[in-house]
C-alpha cells in the first residue's frame, strides 16, 4: 500500500517539478528551496523504489 502512495507521489513529481538533473544545477549554487525540491525528489524515488 505504502509504495503504491510512493509510486503514484513520484508521477506527480515527474509531471509537476522541475527537473534540474536536465537544466545541468550546479548543486553548491542552488538555493534552499531548489535543494528542498531536490530532497523531496530523492526521498520519494527512495520509498518507491525500495
Amino acid at each position: 500500500m505504502k509504495k503504491l502512495i510512493f509510486k503514484a507521489l513520484a508521477k506527480i513529481n515527474k509531471a509537476v517539478l522541475p527537473s534540474y538533473s536536465k537544466k545541468q544545477l550546479d548543486l553548491s549554487k542552488a538555493s534552499k528551496f531548489q535543494l528542498a525540491i531536490i530532497g523531496w525528489r530523492v526521498y520519494v524515488t527512495k520509498n518507491a523504489l525500495g
